[in-house]
């Protein structure tokens, strides 16, 4: 079954790290399994939590720059469309690691370079897509990504949030501009995480006074003095022991999405 998965949310409620964490899950469970990990964040911070530091020429936004200034210098081919060098450049910037493959966006360089490389995110899903059995998405922090129909092909998104009113605010924008561009998900799920015992009932309120019948929250997790260590001397998190309560928890929760 391949499944796309958009992971999203307010800026530091830990998206990125659940995403990895949901990776370690995936190889964990099948090492067979073709992977794509996509960084759409223009902060990239998926390279910093698996330790893989990605040069920006490697990316996507390096890519499309150089494009940019091929077009600008006359070297582009006249037989080939731009499409077909878009297409290229994009495999091109795959970084084939050691079970699963990664693709950073990149932020973009010299004034609208970014938006051009957004407008082709969408269709970069879908070339790439085709080709894996799972695609986890570390969307941006802004609503942008959604208003422009980002995650049209996405199955399952994951709102995160933290025990914030900014974090509670962000999830229902999310949820709301979905639903004004018709983006239709098999799921969306909802994520708390870092939270204390006695402040879930919130968020249970919360999720439970939505509407939609594809909103279901999804579970907690707590915060975890293993994780902010790791993260802080950069130290891959892929590597956090299988015995971390944390990831006990986040794989209980992923095995509902899979």
């Amino acid at each position: 079954m391949k499944k796309i998965i958009s992971f999203s949310g307010k800026g530091g409620v830990g998206k990125s790290t659940l995403l990895v964490l949901m990776l370690k899950y995936l190889l964990e469970k099948n090492k067979n399994l073709d992977i794509l990990v996509i960084d759409a964040d223009p902060d990239a911070n998926i390279g910093d939590i698996i330790g893989k530091e990605i040069n920006f020429k490697e990316t996507v936004g390096g890519k499309m720059a150089e494009f940019k200034h091929k077009i600008q210098e006359r070297k582009i081919p006249l037989d080939v469309s731009k499409d077909q060098i878009v297409e290229s450049e994009v495999f091109d910037a795959l970084i084939e690691m050691d079970s699963f493959d990664i693709l950073e966006m990149g932020r973009g360089e010299g004034e609208g370079c970014y938006c051009s490389i957004n407008n082709y995110l969408k269709r970069i899903i879908d070339i790439l897509s085709k080709n894996y059995d799972f695609v986890l998405i570390d969307a941006p922090a802004g609503l942008e990504y959604f208003a422009r129909k980002t995650g049209r092909n996405v199955t399952d998104l994951v709102i995160v949030t933290d025990p914030s009113k900014m974090g509670f605010h962000t999830m229902k924008r999310i949820i709301e501009i979905t639903k004004e561009v018709n983006l239709l998900f098999e799921n969306i799920w909802i994520v708390g995480n870092r939270f204390p015992q006695d402040v879930r009932e919130i968020l249970e309120k919360e999720v439970a006074s939505i509407t939609e019948q594809n909103v279901k929250l999804l579970g907690f997790v707590s915060n975890s003095d293993d994780i902010s260590k790791m993260n802080l001397i950069g130290e891959n998190l892929l590597l956090l022991p299988v015995d971390s309560k944390a990831y006990i928890t986040a794989k209980d929760l992923f095995a509902s999405i899979i």
